[in-house]
C-alpha cells in the first residue's frame, strides 16, 4: 500500500473503486486500522462508482507511531478536565482531522465525501466543520458529540474498552480469546458474527501492526476533546448519521445528539445493529452512505 506524508507525519493509505469516481474518504475508529473498513465493504462503495479511501490514522497500522509522546497520564488528564482546564495529551481530534484533510491536499483531491465510524465519525465531524471546502457530504456512523450529559457506555461495553487483556507477546491465544469474548459484548446482537471470523479478523490485525501505547494516546484525544456541538452547529455539507439501536459502547443518544446538532442532518437507526460492521448489514451502511452522496449531488445541481 502507499505512503505519503502529511501534516508532518506519514500516513498509510489505499485506494479503490474508479479513478474518475467522486471521492470517499473513510476514517476508522479508536485504535482500529484502515482494514476494519473490510474490503467486501469497500468494494460495494466501489461498485457504485465511488472512489473510495482508506487510511490509517497516526499511531495505528502503518502510520506513523508518536512513540516519544509515551503513556497518557489519565488520572492528571481526567482531574485537568473536572477543573476546567486544558489536559496535557499528545494531541486532540482536531489534530487527526488535519491528518484527513492534509491527506486529501497531498492526494490533490478538491473534496470528498466524508465518513467516520466511531471516534473515526468524530473526527469526521470535525473535518466536516473545520474543512467545509473539502467535504462534500459527511456520514457519521455509531459516533457521538462528545456532550458529557450523554449515557454512558454499558459497563460490560466499557470493561472491554478499559481492560485490552493478556500481553499477546507472551500469551498470544489468551490474547485472542479475550478479544473474541470482548467483540460478542460491543457486537450487534442481532447480526452476530461467528467467533472463528473474529478470530482470524483479529489475528490479521495484530500480525499487521501491534501499537498498544497508540491506542491509549487515541484514547486520551478521545476524552480530552470538547463538546463538538458548537462547531457541529455550523457544519454545512448533507449528512446522514448512521447508529446501531443496540449499541452498548456508544448508545443511541449519542448518534440522536449528532443529528440532532447538524442542521438538516438525517438520522438512519439500524435495529440489532450494535458497534461492529456485521456483514449482513454492510449493504444497509451503504445505502445509508450513498444517501448522503445523493444529497450532496441534489443541492449541487
Amino acid at each position: 500500500m502507499p505512503r505519503v506524508r502529511a501534516n508532518g507525519i506519514e500516513i498509510e493509505y489505499d485506494v479503490t473503486g474508479p479513478a474518475d469516481g467522486e471521492p470517499l474518504l473513510l476514517i476508522m475508529g479508536l485504535g482500529a486500522q484502515m482494514t476494519r473498513w473490510p474490503q467486501a465493504f469497500v468494494d460495494r462503495l466501489a461498485a457504485r462508482g465511488m472512489r473510495v479511501i482508506r487510511f490509517d490514522n497516526r499511531d495505528i497500522g502503518l502510520s506513523t507511531k508518536l512513540e516519544t509522546a509515551g503513556v497518557p497520564d489519565f488520572p492528571a488528564m481526567f482531574k485537568a478536565l473536572s477543573e476546567g482546564r486544558a489536559p496535557n495529551v499528545p494531541y486532540l481530534l482536531d489534530d487527526m482531522a488535519a491528518d484527513a484533510a492534509a491527506l486529501l491536499d497531498v492526494l490533490g483531491i478538491a473534496r470528498a465525501h466524508i465518513v467516520g465510524a466511531s471516534l473515526g465519525g468524530m473526527v469526521a465531524q470535525l473535518v466536516a466543520a473545520h474543512y467545509p471546502q473539502h467535504t462534500l457530504s459527511l456520514t457519521s456512523i455509531m459516533s457521538t458529540t462528545g456532550n458529557r450529559a450523554l449515557p454512558p457506555a454499558s459497563p460490560e461495553a466499557m470493561a472491554v474498552l478499559n481492560d485490552r487483556g493478556p500481553d499477546p507477546l507472551t500469551d498470544f491465544e489468551g490474547y485472542l480469546d479475550h478479544a473474541v469474548k470482548g467483540a460478542f459484548v460491543t457486537g450487534s446482537p442481532g447480526y452476530p458474527t461467528e467467533a472463528g471470523e473474529i478470530r482470524q479478523r483479529i489475528r490479521a490485525d495484530f500480525e499487521r501492526s501491534y501499537s498498544p501505547l497508540g491506542f491509549m494516546r487515541q484514547y486520551a484525544a478521545a476524552a480530552a476533546s470538547p463538546d463538538r456541538r458548537p462547531k457541529l452547529a455550523y457544519v454545512t455539507a448533507p449528512t446522514v448519521v448512521i447508529h446501531g439501536a443496540a449499541d452498548p459502547l456508544v448508545p443511541l443518544t449519542g448518534g440522536q445528539d449528532t443529528a440532532a446538532s447538524i442542521p438538516g442532518a438525517e438520522l438512519r437507526v439500524i435495529e440489532g445493529m450494535g458497534h461492529d460492521f456485521p456483514a449482513a448489514l454492510y449493504d444497509t451502511v451503504v445505502e445509508g452512505m450513498m444517501r448522503a452522496v445523493e444529497r450532496s449531488k441534489a443541492e449541487a445541481a
